[in-house]
């Protein structure tokens, strides 16, 4: 995981991202890649429930 916290409290699954990170541009180079779980992936204490999370933010036009 990039820059992806999770944590379960009861029954509630709480996300934390830092939004100002970037780890540079998505494959296809149109985004700016901010934090990712890289995929689907198990959330904490509970196998059975996946997450797949892309957090991003739209590259700046060149001028």
């Amino acid at each position: 995981m990039k820059n992806v916290e999770m944590k379960l409290d009861g029954d509630i699954l709480t996300i934390k991202v830092d939004v100002t990170k970037e780890f540079g541009p998505s494959s296809s180079g149109k985004t700016i890649i901010i934090a990712s779980t890289e995929g689907n992936i198990s959330i904490p204490e509970k196998d059975e429930i996946k997450i797949g999370l892309n957090v991003y933010r739209k590259k700046p036009v060149a001028v």
